[in-house]
């Protein structure tokens, strides 16, 4: 999903990152609303980042040019704290991974925390919330945000780079960078869903105590995550 430093024309990435600012900013700031009233949410805050910068440091060849295929660890994040706060996560992580793992780019970082940090994000929060409020199991709901979270991503890298290289038109770059992509993300999506929901679970397990305290969701029935962390 990282697009390669330099890759995108300058305008490209100028939009990018005018996109994705104002988001950021908004999810520093709900950090900090979220750590002052719930002080026992910094160690789910550093295991959400942790769990990104791991799963997204692991890169599959994508047989495309100017990126690669990845877990993105977004979907942890977004249901526990939702999608604003996993902005601000995907963004520190990218940061980093671009500097000392030479994956992604400074002039992309833009275009890969719109896709990676507010879109994946974004969708698996809405998933998640919908299958709770569906009925549906915690391992369900986890798994299917996890899932689509992860796919979103790679939909969106995908309409930013035809969008950037629209050879011979837009909707033909867009038909193979998604048949591309596809080919290596279904199974990693897959698989983030599953790894997803075993990190919930277990963090149940390990510490019920903080999550009734955050309200993420009630242990016994499930229903929702932190309430006021995801308005």
């Amino acid at each position: 999903m990282h697009i390669m430093e330099g890759f995108l024309p300058p305008e490209w990435s100028i939009l990018w990152y005018l996109l994705s600012v104002p988001v950021v900013i908004y999810g520093i700031f709900r950090i900090k609303k979220i750590t002052e009233e719930y002080p026992e949410s910094k160690p789910l805050l550093a295991v959400s980042g942790a769990f990104m910068f791991v799963l997204s440091a692991l890169k599959f060849p994508s047989f495309i040019t100017g990126s690669c295929s990845h877990p993105t660890g977004n979907g942890l994040g977004a249901i526990l704290f939702g999608p604003a706060v996993a902005s601000v996560l995907a963004t520190l992580v990218l940061i980093f991974q671009a500097l000392l793992l030479a994956h992604g780019g400074i002039s992309t970082l833009g275009a890969n925390i719109f896709s990676m940090g507010i879109i994946g994000p974004l969708f698996a929060w809405l998933i998640y919330r919908g299958s709770q409020n569906a009925g549906l199991s915690l391992a369900i709901s986890v798994f299917l945000a996890a899932f689509f979270g992860n796919l979103m991503t790679y939909v969106t890298t995908a309409i930013q780079l035809s969008l950037a290289f629209p050879l011979p038109s837009f909707g033909s770059a867009l038909s193979n960078f998604m048949l591309i992509f596809a080919v290596t993300q279904i199974p990693i999506a897959i698989g983030e869903g599953i790894l997803t929901v075993i990190i919930i679970e277990m963090l149940v397990q390990i510490r019920p105590d903080i999550f009734e305290r955050l309200n993420i969701f009630k242990i016994k029935s499930v229903e929702e995550p932190i309430i006021e962390a995801s308005k």
